[in-house]
């Protein structure tokens, strides 16, 4: 709606992850050069965390974006909480082999003869799991055994764990002693700074265009949008993507301290308008867009993304829906079971067409 009024090329302040969009803040910086570090050793598993919205997505995006397919062989797993046969056979497809009607003990071999292999034409295998703090133990188990692959005691496969900072909590289990050990380098994304919220609005603005004139930003604008934000990414995606709207329907050039805070209390109504319709059962809390409906959205949109161009996982992602789909109908028939029986009992004791005895006098 306001990409033309402000000239822009595209939307400055989308969520769905773009490497275009990478800002190197200091904490993503130091996250980055760990990633590179870790292509660098080529084995053993590099673990990135952070809150949601840090943009953990984004920074392997970026990665991805340098590099260099006659080197690396990559594949991308978005989680949702796969048991440890699936975990195997969504990997395997992931890196595009075959995993139809294949046993256990076929899916790795063949997936070690894959990595032999890519390391005899100089390529290394690399999978990054974004999300891992949705795997059980025993799946992240399952990944530590497939980093048994080696030849000449170089390991074949190498992982990046992404994860939100529950999964810090995973790893410090007594379980994850062997996984811990093959950890190389660890690092979690803090949010922005406020000295970094303005160079990161700008970058994103300048990748669609902005020559720094129209919107122009007001004397302390930054630091208000910080302090509505805390700096998250996501949020202050979110935050800019509202104000610019704003501007747009105010026809303002300047995005003063006014207009931050007249942005600021719309969206804490927003908020309060949807913990009312919540509390109360109300069609807003359908419609609520809070920071975890917006990590289940983009976590919905990647899978579809992956989905797309991977139509070879489509069987594995049905398989486990139709499983998923069997269980929910055994509770809900259960549960129907359990209504059902107190409404015999009453029926039983209090028939509906039940009269009363005559007297006889």
């Amino acid at each position: 709606m306001y990409i033309d009024y402000y000239g822009f090329t595209a939307k400055p302040f989308q969520l769905s992850p773009d490497p275009r969009f990478f800002f190197g803040s200091s904490a993503h910086s130091r996250a980055l050069a760990y990633l590179r570090y870790g292509l660098s050793q080529g084995e053993g598993f590099i673990v990135v965390t952070g809150g949601i919205g840090t943009g953990k997505t984004t920074l392997v995006k970026s990665l991805f974006s340098e590099l260099d397919s006659r080197q690396v062989v990559a594949a991308q797993l978005v989680t949702t909480q796969l048991e440890a046969d699936d975990l195997l056979r969504t990997v395997v497809a992931s890196f595009g082999l075959p995993y139809e009607d294949a046993s256990k003990a076929i899916l790795l071999r063949r997936f070690e003869d894959f990595l032999r292999d890519h390391a005899e034409h100089g390529r290394r295998a690399l999978l990054v799991v974004d999300e891992a703090q949705n795997l059980p133990m025993r799946s992240l188990e399952e990944l530590r055994m497939l980093s048994n692959f080696q030849v000449a005691e170089h390991s074949l496969l190498q992982s990046f764990l992404l994860g939100q900072e529950e999964f810090r909590f995973t790893l410090q289990d007594p379980g994850m002693e062997q996984l811990r050990q093959r950890v190389i380098a660890s690092c979690h994304l803090n949010p922005l700074s406020v000295e970094e919220i303005g160079p990161y609005i700008e970058h994103r603005l300048h990748v669609v265009g902005w020559q720094g004139l129209m919107p122009r930003f007001g004397e302390n604008a930054y630091a208000t949008i910080y302090q509505y934000t805390q700096g998250i990414p996501r949020r202050v995606n979110v935050f800019c993507d509202r104000l610019l709207l704003y501007g747009f329907l105010e026809d303002v050039q300047e995005l003063s301290h006014e207009s931050i805070t007249a942005v600021g209390n719309e969206l804490a109504q927003d908020d309060q308008d949807d913990g009312a319709q919540e509390r109360t059962g109300g069609r807003g809390s359908l419609l609520r867009t809070d920071h975890a409906m917006e990590k289940r959205l983009l976590e919905l949109e990647e899978t579809v993304e992956t989905l797309l161009r991977h139509p070879e996982w489509q069987d594995v992602q049905m398989e486990r829906m139709e499983r998923r789909l069997m269980t929910l109908e055994s509770a809900i028939r259960q549960l129907q079971g359990r209504l059902a029986s107190p409404t015999q009992r009453v029926n039983a004791h209090h028939p509906a067409d039940e009269t009363p005895p005559e007297k006889h006098l």
